[in-house]
């Protein structure tokens, strides 16, 4: 039975957190006499004002938490923040439609960078702060990032852990979960730190380099240009970007072997980073390639922009340098395989993630050897650990939810009349939390607001399906979950 008590209690203390972010904008706003003080103080109001009712009616009750309660729990803190998050952009007058604002919010929670604001620079730097801060937070996750602050206000940690965290199998640090993710925010604090610095270095005022280390750590994408870091022209910011964007959709549980525990071993022996960076090395190839032989792209700048491109989509941070939508077609391809994988679990970065492309891979293999050797016993391994049959069927319950959503949300699109590139292109996209689509019209330079109002809720349902690995959402929708049994 679903303990409805708790579920409340827990959602009032986490928007809390959200109390805070709000006022955090709203003082940003004030010290800078924006007239958004107004829209972000009325949003913490009415936000506190819910928290506390919904802490209120989950009064007297104990921390305990059954594994169904974990998974309704981490669902409707997304929904619910993205719901109070939108506020601002609703009084502001930034956005119109409550489900505009919505939208805008779950892309930025759920770090997918999809935006319906065609000018961001027409913005007040406390709404770019807020946007920002918003993928900042989602990029390791609401609730982790809970765990890690304040761990006492997360009951059944564990259990709610596993409901959030990404990729098929999850490593702790430490026995205590709330001092694994201390460590972990630690590592995302300080690389966040450091990609400000770096691109305060290279010429960014301030505020920009804050708002671009915060969403390129989180590999989200929101920016405060319109042309993202193209507006610099500068190759220094583009290749600190790729640097940040890269370690930032590699493991943080590998990071903090590497960087505290000196087990630089673990870099050549871990088999999902191998994969991870031939992947990265060969579709910059393949597209560097395709862009020379345009003849508008000397080698070198055809390394860069596909090199952006490439780590941007496998990152699925989805920023852009250049126009992609203008891109030779094959390029496409390549781009779309990238946004498909993604990075690697345990990272701020969506997509299939690189391990389970790893284990499909020698699952396929040990089938066709089964073929020759019947009776053969034939492991599938990750590293130093073994892969048993349950955690196979997952792999491939996931693949096949993956293109069904896909599929379904594709077919949707088309029934609304969007184009098939973009439909297909937009689904994958938001499945895996990449934000561009690639075809014209949609594509990376422009927003989304020329979609149907049915097609963007569809789509915030597919974006948070996406962040929360499909499965802890889609197990929502089946009537085993809400039987008392």
């Amino acid at each position: 039975m679903i303990n409805w008590r708790i579920i409340s209690k827990i959602l009032g203390q986490l928007l809390l957190i959200e109390v805070l972010m709000l006022l955090a904008c709203t003082v940003f706003a004030w010290l800078r006499g924006e007239a958004d003080v107004y829209a972000f103080g009325i949003s913490a109001a009415i936000t506190e004002g819910a928290a506390l009712a919904m802490i209120y009616l989950g009064r007297g009750t104990d921390a305990t938490m059954s594994r169904r309660d974990a998974y309704l729990v981490v669902s409707a803190v997304w929904v619910v923040f993205s719901i109070f998050g939108a506020l601002p952009f609703l009084f502001s007058g930034a956005l119109q439609q409550p489900v505009d604002a919505f939208f805008e919010t779950m892309s930025g929670f759920t770090t997918t960078g999809a935006s319906l604001i065609d000018d961001v620079e027409a913005l007040s730097c406390a709404l770019l702060f807020w946007r920002s801060l918003t993928q900042w937070i989602g990029g390791l996750g609401i609730v982790f990032f809970t765990i890690a602050v304040i761990p006492s206000m997360v009951g059944g940690k564990v259990r709610v852990f596993a409901a959030e965290a990404t990729g098929p199998m999850r490593t702790t640090l430490h026995p205590r979960l709330s001092t694994t993710g201390r460590w972990i925010w630690g590592i995302y604090a300080t690389l966040t730190a450091a990609c400000a610095l770096a691109f305060w270095l290279e010429g960014m005022t301030g505020f920009d380099a804050v708002n671009y280390a915060m969403t390129v750590a989180a590999t989200g994408g929101f920016a405060t240009h319109n042309e993202v870091t193209g507006f610099y022209h500068s190759a220094a910011i583009d290749f600190t970007t790729v640097a940040f964007m890269f370690s930032c959709g590699v493991s943080f549980t590998l990071l903090y072997l590497v960087l505290f525990k000196s087990r630089w071993r673990d870099l050549l022996d871990n088999p999902e980073l191998r994969f991870y960076v031939w992947m990265v090395i060969a579709a910059t190839a393949v597209i560097a390639a395709a862009l020379w032989h345009t003849g508008a792209y000397g080698v070198v700048e055809a390394v860069r922009y596909a090199l952006y491109q490439v780590v941007a989509f496998i990152t699925t941070t989805g920023v852009f340098n250049d126009d992609v939508g203008q891109w030779p077609h094959v390029t496409w391809a390549v781009l779309a395989l990238c946004m498909f994988v993604g990075g690697c679990s345990g990272s701020t970065a969506g997509g299939f993630k690189c391990i389970r492309v790893v284990l499909l891979v020698r699952i396929v293999r040990n089938e066709m050897r089964r073929l020759i050797h019947p009776t053969a016993v034939l492991p599938t391994r990750a590293g130093n650990v073994s892969l048993d049959y349950s955690h196979q069927v997952s792999l491939l319950s996931f693949l096949v939810a993956y293109f069904g959503l896909c599929f379904v949300t594709y077919f949707a699109m088309l029934l609304t009349g969007v184009d098939s590139t973009n439909s297909i292109t937009i689904a994958f996209s938001c499945a895996s939390n990449v934000g561009p689509s690639l075809a014209t019209g949609i594509g990376p330079a422009m927003s989304w607001d020329v979609l149907p109002q049915a097609v963007k809720l569809l789509l915030t349902l597919l974006m948070l399906m996406g962040r929360l690995e499909i499965l802890s959402v889609l197990v929502l929708f089946t009537r085993a979950f809400w039987k008392d049994r």
